[in-house]
């Protein structure tokens, strides 16, 4: 049985537009040597994905335990990060049409979190928001039968795949097969449905763009559950997806050569700590904005170190 929902106007707009944006991404994370950029955009996705759930690790922190370094904090949540470095390393292994894979995802993703992962859960559920039921999921028996069902779908529908990804994503939080991790696994495969379409979308930062916008995912959610189908999910997802691409054309296009004589100037004459507004003092005339994307250049390229967060950060020269 085929999942309810409908191909709007609004869904073909974006589609096209996500095609476009998809030449231009291939030519900026593929056509160069960019392992830092799919790097740093993998470890934004983990983030972001874990952060939904409540995990409390931030960037610099899941970076230091993708280098292998010791990390500070919840035991709990640096084991959900490490299942998690290990689950998307493993996307282009996984078959995006198999069950058994689906479940070995999340045997990985849950190790040592949860009792029998990589099962279907046993007993009724339901999601809260607080203490309020915003979603009864459908009895447990039924699990393997509609997910059966849906990986038929996935492998047989003659429906785009950007848009059988978006469909798959909904049905995961709408049945909720696992007692635990149906957010994450949601996600996950999304991602891996959407490299069916093109491989680009391993290293496209989707979930950042989704914690951006929490509030509204649960939102479309509920309303995709109160019209029956997931047409407004789709809508959502789309834009998130296109709004992502986008995103990522702009961070990661080549510096300019005005770019380069700004930081070597900065480089040359800045010798001790300075924050931003120095940085645009020594090159008169460039917005905070510029001035924000130079210094993230710089401390991506390792050329700088910084300190402190937000409008107090400050930056030096790495010798």
């Amino acid at each position: 049985m085929k999942p309810p929902y409908e191909i709007t106007a609004e869904i073909l707009s974006l589609y096209g537009q996500i095609k476009e944006l998809l030449g231009q991404c291939k030519s900026l994370l593929f056509v160069r040597p960019e392992a830092r950029l799919r790097k740093q955009n993998r470890i934004r996705t983990i983030h972001s994905s874990l952060a939904i759930e409540g995990n409390t690790l931030g960037i610099d922190q899941i970076t230091a335990i993708v280098d292998n370094s010791r990390v500070v904090g919840p035991k709990k949540d640096i084991l959900e990060v490490k299942n998690a470095i290990e689950a998307y390393d493993k996307l282009s292994i996984f078959d995006s049409c198999s069950l058994p894979d689906f479940l070995l995802a999340h045997k990985t993703l849950l190790n040592g979190l949860v009792k029998n992962p990589g099962t279907f859960r046993k007993k009724q559920v339901g999601v809260l928001h607080g203490t309020e039921v915003k979603h009864v999921a459908p009895p447990h028996r039924v699990i393997p039968g509609l997910m059966n069902n849906l990986f038929d779908y996935v492998l047989n529908d003659k429906d785009l795949t950007i848009i059988k990804g978006c469909v798959f994503h909904y049905e995961i939080e709408f049945i909720h097969p696992f007692e635990d991790g149906n957010g994450r696994m949601g996600r996950l495969w999304h991602t891996r449905l959407l490299m069916d379409e093109n491989p680009i979308f391993e290293f496209i930062p989707i979930e950042d763009s989704i914690r951006k916008n929490q509030q509204e995912y649960y939102q479309t959610l509920a309303i995709s559950d109160k019209a029956g189908n997931s047409t407004a999910f789709i809508e959502f997802m789309l834009g998130i997806i296109q709004t992502t691409l986008q995103e990522t054309v702009t961070e990661t296009r080549l510096p300019s050569i005005d770019f380069e004589k700004r930081s070597e100037n900065a480089l040359s004459n800045l010798k001790d700590w300075f924050d931003r507004k120095d940085y645009m003092k020594l090159n008169k005339g460039i917005s905070t904005a510029t001035a924000s994307r130079d210094l993230k250049h710089l401390l991506e390229a390792g050329r700088l170190e910084s300190s402190g967060e937000g409008r107090m950060t400050r930056y030096r020269k790495k010798e």
